[in-house]
């Protein structure tokens, strides 16, 4: 337990952003020389280790290991220590787990009945950097069956691991749109497009797209979250700019919505004799759990320490990418606790270290249990 929190702790004061994790990926491969494992690169700043067992098939098991641009405010003596950078998306706690996984490997089994692969990746939190990974070839290379994947949830009672089958987390994309109308004085309105009035209406329109054009028993969700628009007060804004996102839990349906968008922005230019720019592309898949690789974790997983969750979440994770290349399982394991409440992507996240035990353990039970599923 001292060793997993001097991990813990030594990481979270050195938060890089997605791609830069240079001081975070040579902490990493030292622990892991220490250990006496042979580590290799994988999209730059990303660390795999392949754990032969001298069998035919592998098990992957993944930490992200990049911060967020926030400014830590927990009074802690283990505070970041990289001004206007924090790990406040647990990712800190993600690779003592794997770390902690790694040397009770090494500790306590001579042989198991899969190979392992130890997977450190870099920027999950953009530009989702497990697309890379896949497209390195490691997979292929040792052979991995399925891949395990955890994520410290804040909502979820202390020490609880939490999954369900089929959809876990959202398809998401970034919706940025620009409305050129025409500037004019305020007194003067029958001279301009006004660029802040037509937002309003596709604003308004979008909308209508999750209550009018989708079924509802498919869950979707634009939001925007940003509007900029005007110099002036009086004065008619000839330049709007609009930013939100896109979630759904199907790529087909994510098209059809973005399909939808177009239209409405052809029939706002028709109509207003503005002009639109627009994009919105995918970033990451939805987060889809394989049913029988689900059917074999839930039978791993102590009863008393279980939730199956009766819906899946809207948030995103590039975890998806390696469930569109191999079967996985992403899971949550709760923090929540009197002591800490806050939600990720806070600037006073935290939580006890004990709850990574709960990780090392499962992980072990896996690897002790799949047997090559």
């Amino acid at each position: 337990m001292e060793q997993l929190k001097k991990w813990r702790r030594d990481l979270h004061q050195i938060p890089e952003l997605g791609l830069q994790e240079f001081q975070t990926a040579a902490y990493i491969r030292r622990e892991l020389e220490k250990m006496g494992y042979q580590w290799e690169a994988v999209v730059e700043t990303g660390t795999i280790v392949y754990i032969d067992y001298h069998q035919s098939t592998t098990i992957a098991f993944r930490s992200d290991i990049d911060a967020l641009a926030i400014q830590e405010k927990n009074h802690i003596d283990f505070a970041s220590k990289i001004p206007g950078m924090m790990h406040a998306c647990g990712h800190d706690g993600h690779m003592s787990a794997l770390l902690g996984f790694a040397r009770r490997l090494k500790e306590n089994h001579s042989s198991l009945s899969c190979n392992v692969l130890l997977v450190f990746q870099p920027a999950e939190e953009s530009p989702g950097a497990a697309a890379q990974v896949v497209e390195s070839g490691v997979f292929e290379k040792y052979n991995v069956k399925a891949i395990f994947g955890m994520h410290l949830m804040p909502f979820i009672e202390e020490g609880v691991i939490a999954c369900k089958k089929g959809p876990l987390m959202a398809m998401c994309g970034e919706l940025d749109v620009k409305i050129y109308g025409k500037g004019a004085h305020a007194g003067l309105p029958q001279e301009s497009i006004d660029s802040i009035m037509i937002a309003n209406q596709a604003l308004q329109q979008y909308q209508t797209i999750i209550s009018r054009r989708i079924s509802p028993f498919s869950p979707a969700v634009i939001n925007i979250g940003q509007i900029n628009g005007g110099s002036a007060r009086n004065s008619v804004a000839s330049l709007t700019t609009m930013h939100g996102t896109l979630r759904c839990y199907d790529e087909n349906l994510f098209i059809k919505v973005t399909q939808d968008i177009d239209s409405i922005h052809k029939s706002l230019e028709m109509a207003y004799g503005c002009s639109i720019e627009w994009s919105c592309p995918p970033l990451y898949p939805p987060v889809l759990n394989d049913d029988h690789l689900y059917k074999v974790f839930r039978n791993i997983v102590d009863e008393d320490i279980y939730i199956e969750l009766k819906e899946p979440l809207m948030l995103a994770e590039d975890f998806s990418f390696y469930q569109k290349a191999i079967p996985g399982i992403f899971f949550f394991l709760g923090t929540k606790c009197q002591e800490y409440q806050s939600g990720l992507h806070t600037e006073t996240f935290n939580f006890h270290e004990e709850v990574l035990e709960k990780a090392i353990d499962l992980y072990e039970k896996i690897v002790m249990n799949l047997k090559g599923e």
